[in-house]
């Protein structure tokens, strides 16, 4: 009987294929099945939906295939595109999507809907008042006003008059071919669907001229995962980003190519009809709609807002690990020191520090054992980390509530407005928000990564730790830690460049009608690489933090610092000699980009939090307490 490892949502599961007939889809259900005991989920009786790949090529499987017949012993096959909850749905209104929900989207988490009510009774009239302009006599619309897009050109032939437009679908289809323009490797799968998500999210506002029938073609395609090749590159920012959102409506129309879990990579219409769905056939005013907008900028920034605000969490409890694995004091974590300079975000991460550190509710035996040292204060680079991370998150929660107004806003040019019957040019299409906010990311995040590289040299550096150099036994023999601290440089080094402002550039283009223009996509790119870069440099951080602990036992700090311990040696053993790094640094990224470490500490803050009421009363109040605060940590 052959035996399969299967990689379900990254555990592995030894998986027997059950006998010599045994089909490929049934050896993933074994595994699914395996993944939801080992996890104390229910399955029930939801359906599920997956691809599966082997490890090795990265052949998709068809899953009727026999296992004995495609599989060799002891293979190794990766499960993907899981869709564990068909049946829940996020409705989509155009007014209140989440960065969060556009990102559980992505993951395939959730299906849509659109509501019923006010959003379905605009988007009926908004096709009347497209009709309402239109005379249609056999195979030609005639018009009776002349609207930018519909009966002119469009950019630098604005002032073009079309008099007859053929009605079959021909000048939408060439808007949309003409504009299809885009280079570079294509956008994953996850964050395709979250740029159809998000274009479905603003054509349900109703002032983009789409019909009712169009836009539930595309939430059918987008709940079908039936996604199109979207190549990354090629958007200036305005007049919105335009070649991507070609490329997605590119393949709902059938054209192009088109990705599915069932299908993998394929000719857009035999995609769409292997789901029972038809091509899109755009009316007058489509074509303009589907390609004009900031949902690239947008959706990608979403993304990035999110893993920003997870990093930046998980990032005070690593820098607590590392003051406890140096030895520093919490005393300028007091709370009188940060209601002195009250801002929100310094605030905050002060509380989470004093939650994970030395406190009467959770004492530290390694805080103990240097209570009555000479040492009156620390590097800033610990002293300081309320004030650094402070901003930071500050920096995030106001870019999150720009990207989060963009996701719900009407982003595209002509906007038709029912209630006064107009159809009215602008240029809310122009991604300068977006653009500027995730600049101003881009630089904020950094700086997690710029501090904690420092963190990670003095654990590294013998004279400023009082620990081994690098971290390991036998220095000389082992190397230890010399050249992830190089890794983590090299990254904060990148980041310095990336962080670079796009969005103050601008090349004047379609002969100076677009004559300024925000370069958001590439804003948006660069947040996420950065944003990714700042994941890593913690990880090795985490990783030297707890190798640096290891030389302090039987010393124990924290409760809730010794089960973040636990996590990453779950997954890493200690640093004992030499041996490949960069797979633990992975695993350590992982844990983070999974969240692992902030709900491994986040019963505990709760608790702290529940027993030290005051603490939080206190900073609330700036510097007019409820009650007199405890100084023990003084």
């Amino acid at each position: 009987m052959l035996c399969v490892s299967v990689c379900v949502r990254g555990e592995w599961f030894r998986v027997p294929s059950g006998g010599p007939s045994v089909s490929i889809q049934k050896l993933g259900h074994e595994a699914l099945c395996r993944y939801f005991r080992a996890k104390k989920l229910e399955h029930g009786d939801r359906h599920v939906e997956f691809s599966m790949h082997r490890c090795q090529g990265g052949e998709l499987l068809h899953p009727e295939d026999r296992v004995e017949d495609v599989l060799e012993d002891n293979d190794f096959v990766q499960l993907g595109n899981l869709f564990y909850f068909c049946k829940q749905y996020i409705f989509l209104d155009g007014n209140s999507l989440t960065t969060a929900e556009l990102v559980s989207l992505g993951q395939g988490l959730f299906h849509i809907k659109v509501r019923k009510e006010t959003r379905k009774v605009r988007l009926l009239h908004t096709g009347m008042h497209i009709s309402n302009q239109t005379l249609s006599f056999g195979c030609v619309y005639i018009f009776t006003a002349v609207v930018y897009g519909i009966n002119t050109g469009f950019g630098m032939f604005a002032h073009t008059l079309i008099i007859c437009v053929p009605h079959n679908g021909e000048k939408p289809l060439l808007y949309v071919l003409c504009v299809c323009v885009g280079v570079g490797d294509p956008l994953s799968v996850t964050r395709t669907r979250m740029l159809l998500a998000l274009r479905i999210n603003v054509l349900a506002k109703g002032y983009s001229g789409t019909s009712l029938e169009t836009l539930e073609a595309m939430i059918k395609a987008f709940n079908a995962s039936c996604l199109s090749w979207v190549p990354e590159k090629g958007t200036v920012g305005a007049s919105g980003d335009l070649a991507p959102l070609a490329h997605l409506a590119l393949g709902l129309m059938g054209e192009g190519r088109m990705w599915s879990p069932q299908s993998g990579w394929a000719d857009a219409k035999t995609v769409l009809e292997g789901h029972g769905l038809k091509p899109l056939q755009l009316k007058p005013k489509e074509g303009l709609a589907l390609i004009n907008g900031t949902q690239l900028i947008t959706s990608l920034g979403a993304e990035a807002v999110e893993r920003a605000l997870s990093v930046a969490k998980q990032a005070d409890v690593i820098a607590a690990l590392t003051l406890e694995a140096l030895r520093g004091t919490t005393k300028a974590f007091h709370q009188v020191i940060h209601a002195a300079r009250p801002h929100p975000g310094q605030i905050q991460v002060a509380q989470r520090l004093r939650s994970l550190l030395d406190s009467e509710v959770f004492p530290s035996q390694i805080s103990e054992s240097h209570r009555s040292c000479s040492r009156v204060q620390d590097a800033y680079t610990l002293r300081c980390i309320p004030q650094v991370h402070g901003v930071v998150n500050d920096t995030i929660g106001f870019v999150q509530k720009v990207i989060s107004t963009e996701m719900n806003s009407a982003t595209d040019n002509p906007l038709v407005f029912v209630e006064f019957r107009e159809t009215i040019s602008g240029g809310n299409f122009h991604g300068e928000y977006p653009a500027k906010a995730l600049d101003y990311l881009a630089i904020g995040v950094q700086e997690l990564a710029s501090i904690s590289e420092r963190r990670i040299e003095r654990l590294v550096n013998p004279t400023h730790s009082e620990l081994p150099a690098f971290l390991v036994k036998e220095g000389g023999l082992n190397c230890g830690f010399m050249v992830a601290h190089c890794t983590a440089a090299a990254l904060v080094s990148e980041n310095k460049t990336l962080c670079h402002p796009s969005s103050v550039d601008s090349l004047s283009t379609s002969a100076a009608t677009e004559d300024h223009v925000s370069m958001g996509g590439w804003a948006a790119r660069k947040a996420l690489t950065v944003v990714e870069h700042v994941e890593q440099v913690l990880a090795i951080e985490l990783l030297a933090a707890c190798q640096a602990l290891e030389f302090l036992h039987p010393l124990k700090t924290t409760a809730p610092l010794e089960k973040v311990h636990e996590l990453l040696r779950s997954v890493i053993s200690p640093w004992d000699r030499d041996r490949v790094m960069s797979s633990d640094i992975k695993a350590a990224h992982t844990l983070i980009k999974q969240q692992k470490v902030w709900k491994t500490v986040q019963p505990f803050m709760e608790e702290y939090r529940r027993k030290m009421k005051c603490d939080w009363e206190y900073s609330s109040s700036t510097l007019r307490p409820s009650q007199t605060p405890t100084l023990l940590s003084l």
